[in-house]
């Protein structure tokens, strides 16, 4: 008997089905705390507030590997590794001076970080010993990519790194093929600071995914990566900057907005699935975002953002998030729109990698349940009579 097992259901009975898994404590962490109600962000016991105004990239990628704070040897050996490691192998150099120029940043990144497994000895051992000293070699190398495809498809020299200063100092000279002045390194660096780490939002929860079926970091990265790719998660930065640029002086942003809300259109950069107050990151990229804005002579983006800014909080009651003003930041720093989200990855690596390494020391393969509601029992009717 042909049935729908939708009309079998009692779905009083399945209370706790919630699309996106919201509110479903999959895992225990000791990397981030993300208190939405507080509007508060924690790395590993230490408030993103602190770690902005005080510390480095590379001490934040060490608190959350080690989930402490290192001391002056164990920093200086680490920023030695990171700078020896950056260099990639000449067959990744050669798919990017190969690749259609035209392709998305982050489709490249995906790849290459991919192919990096190839000439990674380590790349299938899953102990945690090997685990991070890949970790430390995806950290160094990503900037690599990211800078050599940007100077590709603009018809420029792509500069192997320097091996010198900081993540943030040697991005930002492979990107532009000059040394950066330190404001500009600092503003980079925050920005890393700001984006390593988030809780379990999607690009982490498919890195730990992808970990408890004891498969290898590089596959865990590379699918986190597809994840970040998406609008929904890592790409509504450069969807605020492409709005910000279809304005101009005349433009009333007030009803530019009110225009948009009214026809059910999704401002980017506003609202977030766990905050319900002020994005702690949206602070501080909301300062730079003014002073750099100033400094550039764009103080109109900043004025804009900041009206939209006001628009939403009446008409929606909903801040920023944290995509909201970075986009403001990379733009006014001179950063091309579409390198935004592998900006974000670069980042983020630090928590991907991180998370990576606590799944493997209490591991146990991700099965959740999915309710089927569709027919069963269907006969079978032979291909000439479909």
């Amino acid at each position: 008997m042909t049935t729908n097992v939708k009309d079998e259901i009692d779905m009083a009975q399945y209370p706790y089905i919630d699309k996106g898994l919201e509110g479903i404590v999959a895992f225990s962490s000791s990397k981030s705390l993300v208190d939405g109600q507080k509007g508060e962000l924690i790395y590993a016991g230490y408030n993103i507030d602190d770690l902005a105004r005080n510390a480095t990239f590379e001490e934040v990628c060490f608190l959350l590997w080690h989930e402490r704070l290192p001391n002056e040897t164990e920093l200086e050996e680490l920023n030695k590794t990171l700078a020896a490691d950056r260099d990639l192998p000449e067959e990744i150099y050669s798919y990017i001076r190969n690749t259609n120029p035209d392709s998305e940043p982050m489709a490249v990144l995906r790849t290459g970080v991919s192919m990096l497994a190839d000439f990674d000895d380590e790349a299938a051992d899953i102990s945690e010993e090997a685990t991070y000293r890949k970790s430390l070699r995806l950290t160094a190398k990503m900037p690599a990519i990211i800078a050599a495809f940007h100077r590709m498809r603009e018809g420029k020299e792509i500069l192997r790194p320097l091996k010198e200063g900081s993540i943030a100092f040697d991005f930002l000279y492979m990107l532009n093929g000059e040394k950066p002045g330190a404001k500009a390194e600092k503003t980079m660096d925050i920005c890393l600071i700001l984006h390593a780490e988030h809780g379990m939002n999607a690009s982490t929860f498919t890195a730990r995914a992808i970990c408890a079926t004891q498969s290898d970091l590089h596959s865990a990265v590379t699918g986190a990566l597809g994840s970040l790719k998406g609008p929904l998660h890592g790409g509504a930065n450069t969807a605020v900057m492409n709005m910000l640029k279809v304005l101009d002086k005349d433009t009333d942003i007030e009803a530019f907005v009110r225009g948009k809300l009214a026809n059910k259109e999704k401002i980017s950069g506003f609202g977030h699935r766990v905050y319900k107050t002020y994005d702690p990151r949206a602070r501080h990229l909301s300062a730079m975002a003014e002073g750099l804005a100033k400094e550039v002579g764009m103080e109109y983006l900043y004025d804009w953002s900041e009206r939209i800014v006001k628009v939403m909080k009446d008409e929606k009651n909903i801040d920023p998030n944290v995509d909201f003003f970075s986009a403001t930041v990379y733009y006014s720093m001179g950063i091309q729109t579409d390198l935004y989200t592998c900006i974000f990855a670069m980042a983020r690596i630090s928590g991907w990698t991180a998370h990576y390494i606590e799944q493997l020391r209490n591991n146990r393969l991700i099965r959740p349940k999915a309710l089927y509601l569709g027919e069963k029992n269907l006969p079978w009717t032979p291909i000439e009579d479909r």
